[in-house]
């Protein structure tokens, strides 16, 4: 438990950080140019990208009555019922061995395959196992997740290792909110109380002043550090650290946490890692002060 007594300050800050927007795509999508400009807008600002692997789900069967219908999906090994509403007058087609939708007007229709994963979800518990998590930013942001994965040795790496049979490769693209979240902790019973309307105004002048590409690699390396995945090596136990040079900025800017967020309700599963369990929300937090007195936002 936190003793505020013995605490420097009587304000500190965190620097709080999310992602407000995700794109997802089999590993071999990213090769698919045509596919990929549907996603443009979104994917051009998603610097964060999140390798894993998830249950296969495939459409094996569909059995229409009127407007509803039957769908049975198989999950890795299992074998999931699905009930689904068409609309009336609509038609289930099966033609070799895949499905077609098709209204009343004679036009196709389609069932999405997030639909159809996010029903899943409902029923049963599915996972995204993170076996990777990485940045890519430049100089002034240029560079998204997309473009260093099509060059990237350790999405080859893992694949040429294999996954668990019955999974996927599967990639999360996340955008990171474009401004600066602070949370502030103001405690009566600290040892100074003489600096608190100085600390509050330099926690908003510094805080505000920290850049997109600082917080990227903030975002990363505290995810690195709480999911600790298995292909990552840097971070997972040298974060926070000065050596780092963008933590060695934000020590100078005086906050004392970071909270890292992925809290997203439209996920079609829930992360997890080998040491993770799965949840449907994340929140990393990391305290960058050992010593106790400066330790004030989290108790572990």
């Amino acid at each position: 438990m936190l003793d505020a007594k013995k605490k420097l300050f009587d304000v500190e800050h965190a620097l709080l950080m999310y992602a407000h927007s995700f794109v997802i795509l089999p590993a071999v999508g990213i090769y698919d140019t045509e596919r990929l400009k549907e996603f443009a807008e979104v994917t051009k600002k998603c610097h964060i990208y999140v390798i894993g692997e998830t249950p296969t789900i495939a459409l094996k069967d569909v059995r229409q009555d009127g407007c509803s219908a039957k769908f049975y999906v198989t999950v890795g090994s299992d074998m999931v019922e699905l009930n689904f509403e068409l609309p009336e007058g609509a038609n289930v087609i099966e033609e070799n061995d895949r499905f077609r939708f098709v209204s009343p007007e004679g036009r196709e229709f389609a069932i999405e395959d997030l639909d159809i994963a996010m029903a899943v979800r409902r029923k049963i518990p599915v996972h995204f196992n993170v076996l990777y998590i990485g940045q890519a930013f430049g100089s002034a942001g240029e560079r998204s997740a997309l473009d260093r994965l099509k060059k990237h040795e350790t999405l080859q790496k893992i694949a040429l290792n294999g996954i668990a049979q019955g999974s996927s490769l599967t990639l999360l693209l996340l955008e990171i909110v474009p401004a600066t979240g602070l949370v502030t902790v103001m405690n009566p019973f600290a040892q100074n109380q003489k600096v608190g309307n100085e600390r509050i105004r330099a926690g908003i002048d510094k805080l505000f002043g920290t850049t997109e590409k600082e917080r990227v690699a903030l975002y990363e390396a505290s995810l690195i550090r709480y999911f600790q995945p298995r292909y990552n090596k840097e971070f997972k136990d040298s974060f926070p650290s000065t050596n780092m040079k963008v933590l060695k900025d934000c020590y100078s800017k005086d906050f004392s946490a970071v909270i890292a967020e992925i809290n997203f309700d439209d996920l079609p599963w829930d992360l997890r890692s080998e040491l993770v369990p799965s949840k449907p929300s994340h929140i990393a937090t990391h305290n960058l002060h050992t010593t106790e007195e400066r330790s004030i936002f989290f108790s572990s």
